[in-house]
């Protein structure tokens, strides 16, 4: 019998004082978690939270099950060698995302991602295409050393995920698997009770052709979505793709020439000082580019004045390890210019240059003049500068027209990042031998596909969304609640309250309806209190109302009160459970 007498139970009063998010701010009230000594990133699951977490690792492996994938369970600590055959221990050790540890003798990390250990686990026995495909996954334990823990379980040092991997001979099959795994993705989110969308993504440090990330819409979210619905479009603002709204035409312009400019340091001081529109503005912005080869270099990018550099698609175009903007001294340095006055054509030894599409069309633009406290005007591509490689590095924005839907102007949301399907193709299996014999008996590397999903992030974003907390506390989702009812005798001290609620909880836990009864000897204030914070979606109070044979169900979300016999309790809320 689950009674909160005999249980390690306790809710905080006072606001958290390090909690922003609500998530967080419910999460430590309610007793769900705690934080590890004081240490940001890391908590103690509550058995409260644990049921919750059992309850979505429930849907997620009946939903993983059910594609015919097979549940599995790797190591935790990884062999450096490992991870240098597939060339990313330098990736994530350069940058402190892994947690790394000796023994004295040997290297080792502790694991932020599985695919060099599913590689090494499958290299050992795959080697006929007859095996192919197949699909492997597991529910584990994930740390990565961020630098901004914040947020509660949304962004954590050590959290639970669900990863999967699957294995093709054919780049047909891998497709498959995905649109597979994308609806059942879909089913999880659907059965949890979350709003989410499936968007266009970057594949980032795991790599690969493709993905698509899964987010739940919440105004805290960290990633910024645009979709058009038109179109049924939706992508990561680090993906997105779209037309910006035409260049302001200059109907009347001037002579090419160098105009005075003395300490703008802005594109919007430049356009106000000019009398120009910032669309009429070349600006160009030096980067730092490291390849993953080894070596650095500057790259020139020229852009619309009034858009933004999307660093992701230039690292992608560039195939590089890392970029960064350039320092103000480093641009000082390499062309001895301040920012702001350096034209397309600077003089940079080694440089590469690129421009975004917003500028290919522009004419009569604005833009450095390669000299301290002056720029150019009525400038011409290919009559005064050359027009370098161009490239879509735009950043996308709210406002901008549907590359699908051209009269179809995007919107933006805030997300939550759940989970994240990638296309991983032969990436890993190339550097690590996976490799299997086709039909010909020759060797080939097997083409695979990578499933990620946050369980530990799950509870927090449901949390996140209006529907699921108010100013009481928590509302659990039936799907995932701790428990579906609580039992509440008003005074436990009473025995006829007391008696009846142990046979309610009889009665219904033996139907399989999960039950918590709160028989502690407190005020009947704070123990409604106390189950309007912790979310169980239905209350069953035995108190005065008894001696008239009657007892009170509320739903906790719609706050609905309904006053039945104690024998009707179990047909009510089984009426009700069904329909979920």
């Amino acid at each position: 019998m689950t009674r909160l007498s005999g249980s390690f139970f306790f809710t905080l009063r006072e606001e958290p004082a390090e909690a922003v998010a609500i998530s967080h701010r419910l999460l430590l009230r309610a007793g769900y978690i705690r934080p590890v000594f004081g240490t940001a990133g890391l908590y103690t699951y509550g058995p409260l939270c644990l049921r919750v977490l059992e309850k979505i690792q429930g849907i997620v492996r009946e939903e993983m099950d059910a594609t015919g994938a097979q549940e599995c369970l790797l190591p935790q600590l990884h062999p450096a060698e490992m991870w240098q055959e597939s060339g990313r221990w330098a990736v994530y050790t350069s940058d402190g995302t892994m947690f790394t540890v000796s023994d004295g003798t040997r290297e080792y990390g502790l694991g932020p991602t599985h695919e060099e250990a599913v590689c090494d686990f499958v290299r050992g026995t795959l080697s006929s295409y007859r095996q192919l495909p197949f699909q492997l996954y597991q529910i584990q334990t994930k740390f990565r050393n961020e630098k901004r823990p914040r947020f509660g379980l949304i962004r954590a040092r050590e959290f639970i995920m669900k990863d999967g991997y699957s294995f093709h001979d054919s780049e047909a099959s891998l497709d498959k698997t995905y649109w597979q795994m994308h609806q059942a993705y879909t089913q999880i989110f659907k059965r949890i009770g979350l709003n989410f969308r499936p968007v266009e993504a970057d594949s980032g440090a795991i790599g690969g052709s493709g993905s698509h990330e899964f987010m739940a819409l919440a105004d805290i979210g960290e990633d910024t979505i645009l979709y058009c619905d038109q179109a049924d479009y939706a992508a990561n603002v680090e993906k997105a793709l779209s037309f910006p709204p035409d260049a302001i035409v200059n109907e009347n312009p001037g002579d090419f020439q160098k105009v005075a400019t003395p300490g703008i340091k802005t594109v919007e001081e430049q356009a106000k000082l000019l009398k120009i529109d910032l669309t009429q503005i070349v600006k160009n912005v030096l980067y730092m580019i490291t390849f993953s080869k080894g070596g650095t270099k500057p790259c020139l990018v020229s852009i619309r004045g009034d858009r933004q550099v999307n660093e992701t698609k230039l690292k992608n175009h560039l195939d590089a390890l890392d970029l960064r903007m350039a320092t103000e001294e480093e641009v000082l340095e390499i062309t001895n210019l301040k920012p702001g006055y350096l034209a397309p054509d600077i003089a940079i030894e080694k440089c590469i240059r690129r421009a975004d599409k917003t500028i290919e069309s522009l004419a009569h633009f604005s833009t450095g003049a390669n000299e301290n406290g002056y720029q150019v005007i009525n400038a011409q591509w290919d009559v005064h500068y050359p027009l370098p490689q161009v490239v879509d590095l735009d950043t996308a924005q709210e406002g901008d027209f549907c590359h699908l839907a051209t009269d179809a102007p995007l919107m933006s949301a805030r997300g939550i990042e759940l989970g994240h399907i990638f296309k991983l193709g032969t990436k890993y299996s190339k550097s690590m031998k996976v490799e299997f014999s086709d039909e010909k008996g020759k060797l080939q590397p097997v083409i695979m596909g990578c499933y990620g999903l946050g369980i530990s992030r799950v509870p927090a974003a449901v949390i996140e969304q209006n529907a699921w907390h108010d100013e009481a506390g928590l509302i659990w989702p039936i799907a995932i609640a701790p428990y579906t009812v609580i039992l509440v005798p008003a005074n436990v001290t009473e025995e006829a309250q007391r008696t009846c609620a142990e046979k309610l909880y009889l009665e219904l836990t033996s139907q399989g309806i999960e039950t918590l009864l709160d028989d502690r000897d407190e005020r009947a204030g704070i123990k409604f209190k106390d189950a309007d914070l912790i979310g169980i979606p239905y209350r069953v109070t035995i108190g005065r109302d008894l001696k008239d044979g009657l007892v009170e169900i509320k739903n906790r979300k719609s706050g609905e009160l309904h006053k039945i016999a104690p024998e009707e309790v179990f047909k009510f809320l089984r009426e009700r459970l069904s329909t979920i």
